[in-house]
């Protein structure tokens, strides 16, 4: 690609302690771009994803969102400027319902009197999740179902779809399809696709390669808490990434 990256790091470093958890990364993602990071167990992998999604600064190296330097003090700055980070555990709701899980923390409140009260618009909220979860190719039996009643695909399609319709630059998805199964697995790599076609640049951290190979554009691998490989991941055969992240030859 030949544009400017929509978010990136540069010569990111961070210790905790006497360990080294990143040394000199470089990160770039650009707009409708799904970058896949991979890497063994302590890899780096989790301090990069808190770097960018606000959790945690860097010691050294620098943040760039749309070319400008970025100081996050906190997820909610990130939050705030249209990165959505996505953890394992999805932050869903089980006992809500879907709509009630799509405006988590983001309720619409009722007009006028009621509203000042906190009473929540409920059918605004169920309209719109629909119409959300619809656009991005996600369909659930009613938006009014509560989320423990719905398949593990489809809540952790709920989460990743929540994350689509609120962010308006960057996704990151930690392990989004980890233990599901290959139907469910499939929804929720074509949600990834969505997101991508919207124009949003997605993360996606996986250790199912197959997964890696089969929705990111570019990958990136980190070892050690350096960077040993970013190319497309068209160039890559299951072997070559696999020695990658292990660093066996």
């Amino acid at each position: 690609m030949t544009a400017a990256p929509l978010y990136e790091v540069r010569n990111v470093g961070k210790r905790y302690g006497n360990v080294v958890a990143l040394q000199d990364v470089n990160f770039a993602l650009h707009a409708g771009e799904v970058v896949g990071l991979v890497g063994d167990n302590g890899a780096g992998k989790s301090t990069l994803v808190k770097i960018l999604s606000g959790a945690h600064a860097p010691d050294t190296g620098e943040i760039l969102l749309d070319g400008s330097p970025r100081n996050w003090h906190s997820p909610h700055d990130a939050l705030q400027a249209g990165i959505e980070t996505l953890y394992q555990d999805s932050g869903i709701a089980p006992d809500l319902t879907v709509a009630a899980n799509v405006f988590l923390g983001r309720e619409i409140l009722k007009k006028g009197l009621l509203g000042r009260l906190g009473f929540l618009d409920e059918k605004k909220m169920r309209e719109e999740a629909r119409q959300e979860l619809e656009r991005v190719g996600i369909a659930v039996p009613s938006a009014t179902r509560a989320v423990a009643k719905l398949s593990g695909g489809q809540r952790q399609a709920v989460a990743i779809g929540r994350a689509v319709a609120w962010a308006n630059k960057v996704i990151i998805l930690d392990e989004p399809t980890n233990h599901l199964g290959a139907r469910q697995a499939a929804e929720v790599l074509q949600v990834i696709r969505q997101a991508r076609d919207k124009g949003l640049g997605v993360v996606f951290i996986s250790h199912t390669l197959p997964h890696v190979f089969e929705v990111t554009d570019r990958t990136v691998v980190l070892r050690l808490g350096k960077v040993v490989a970013d190319a497309p991941t068209a160039s890559f055969t299951h072997d070559s990434l696999l020695k990658a992240i292990t660093g066996l030859k």
